[in-house]
């Protein structure tokens, strides 16, 4: 049995709704049981051009499902909520739902559908803030650091707020 992490974030519509839904039917699906999740927290778009914050969660899940499995399950959720992947552009565009797998275990998989460690999650706090909550000393297996390291690292971080707060983290 895996642990792994997985990102969910929402910048369309129901944002809320949409990450809370992620989650029930991430946590319905054979192979995968839901640990525990992280606050949700709102989120400055980080590398795209939008005027839509997002709201982003961490969910921490034991899983029996290979990595290719997991990402299968996840993109066929992201569908089954409407996201609309565009293949005819590289940039980051708005989403009903975006999930993420940030690590699998301590395992490095890098091939051409699935990189873990996720290759930006050293740079977002929007990720790093989440997982903070959940795993503060955590290695990451590829930077031989842990989460609070990688956080204290950013250099420019977008803002975060803990949902329902004006308070930045």
């Amino acid at each position: 049995m895996a642990i792994v992490y997985l990102s969910l974030g929402s910048n369309c519509g129901d944002r809320i709704g949409y990450v809370q839904q992620a989650t029930s039917l991430l946590g319905a699906a054979d192979g995968i049981s839901i640990i525990r999740t992280s606050a949700f927290y709102e989120t400055e778009p980080w590398n795209m051009n939008s005027d839509t914050w997002f709201v982003n969660a961490v969910l921490e899940i034991k899983t029996t499902l290979s990595p290719a499995e997991l990402l299968k399950e996840c993109q066929r959720i992201e569908q089954q909520l409407g996201r609309n992947r565009r293949t005819d552009s590289t940039e980051y565009c708005d989403r009903t739902i975006d999930i993420d797998i940030l690590f699998y275990n301590k395992d490095i998989i890098s091939d051409e559908h699935l990189t873990i460690p996720h290759k930006y999650l050293h740079l977002r706090a929007f990720t790093l803030v989440p997982l903070l909550e959940l795993i503060p000393n955590f290695e990451h297996p590829v930077l031989h650091k842990t989460i609070s390291e990688l956080h204290n690292d950013l250099e420019n971080p977008e803002m975060v707020f803990l949902y329902g707060t004006r308070v930045e983290i």
